[in-house]
């Protein structure tokens, strides 16, 4: 398949099958040694790993960058809720300057415990800590009262004990070249999706026993006032769309969708935004992930638009998946 010009030259050999990349190839194969020997010593127990006093429920990729992890961790909160537990999240929070464990609070911002902590915390207002040692930070999660402990992006953090894993992959993407870094977009073999407890496809087709999650666009909110606006609304306007996300063309394929012309924008995966970044010399409306608006709160101007998506599954994908869950996490912990 030839490749894509306009794509970063990395993402080329990765996900579009650009051959420049060959000699990547044995620096992958040093990669997943090492990650194999680490996970092998985990397992042994010649490395230790922790349990907490409650049950751990890991949702993470095989693959880097954003594959909608965040947007299920905030849907199994809730589902979790609905059904009486306390559940409370830990992450790393990447792209922010707190090791903590620290208690996500409205105050902070995305410079100091990164944007996706900002954006569960209010979209779910339960507990968020923000912890480079997830093992801390889960302790800390149950010490504030939660009885499940969800760890956003800890599916290679194996210090940490687990019931329950769950692997998101981008439908569209899927595992590229399934490769191993830096040759390939893979953290760990793609043999690691048999190991897990269940494997989530945002779009795309999922595969035999796979789950299929769809991401679905709510109201446009003004990062100025709160108010909402429908994304309909917007049919037939030119907008200037900004992306600072794992895969962006998802964004805008999805504001299309709704009759939206775009001026997009793309920027890198947590990008962190400045003051004057955004200033585009004209009046059009600016729409914006939810996980950039998080960053952009302080500085924001009239017109500036956030379009929140949310996790939804078909009624027997939702079942299955929350049947496994809760039948996991009521059984004794085991190493990753």
């Amino acid at each position: 398949m030839a490749a894509d010009q306009s794509r970063p030259w990395l993402e080329r050999v990765w996900y579009a099958g650009a051959a420049s990349g060959v000699w990547l190839i044995p620096f992958g194969w040093l990669f997943g040694l090492a990650t194999a020997l680490r996970r092998a010593l985990f397992r042994s127990g010649m490395l230790p790993s922790f349990a907490v006093s409650t049950p751990v429920v890991v949702v993470g990729n095989l693959t880097v960058g954003g594959t909608g992890k965040t947007p299920l961790v905030i849907w199994l909160v809730e589902e979790l809720a609905r059904r009486g537990f306390r559940p409370g999240v830990v992450t790393r929070g990447y792209g922010g300057s707190i090791l903590g464990p620290a208690i996500v609070t409205p105050s902070m911002t995305a410079g100091e415990c990164g944007d996706e902590p900002l954006l569960i915390a209010a979209r779910t207002h339960r507990t968020v800590v923000v912890a480079r040692d997830r093992v801390a930070g889960a302790r800390l999660v149950t010490e504030c009262g939660a009885d499940v402990v969800i760890a956003d992006d800890g599916l290679q953090h194996y210090r940490l004990r687990r019931n329950c894993e769950i692997v998101v992959l981008d439908g569209e993407r899927r595992l590229g070249n399934e490769r191993q870094l830096p040759a390939g977009p893979l953290r760990e073999p793609a043999s690691r999706l048999g190991s897990a407890d269940a494997v989530v496809v945002n779009s795309g087709t999922a595969g035999p026993g796979e789950l299929t999650m769809r991401l679905v666009g709510g109201n446009a909110r003004s990062l100025k006032d709160g108010t909402e606006r429908r994304l309909e609304s917007f049919a037939g306007t030119a907008v200037h769309a900004v992306a600072g996300i794992g895969n962006p063309q998802r964004f805008f394929t999805s504001l299309r969708a709704k009759g939206l012309k775009l001026f997009e924008h793309a920027f890198p995966d947590h990008h962190n935004f400045q003051p004057g970044e955004l200033d585009f010399p004209d009046s059009l409306p600016v729409l914006m992930t939810e996980k950039d608006a998080v960053k952009c709160r302080t500085f924001a101007r009239d017109g500036w638009w956030s379009a929140p998506v949310s996790a939804e599954f078909e009624t027997l994908a939702a079942e299955s998946l929350m049947t496994l869950v809760l039948e996991k996490i009521r059984r004794p912990v085991e190493c990753g």
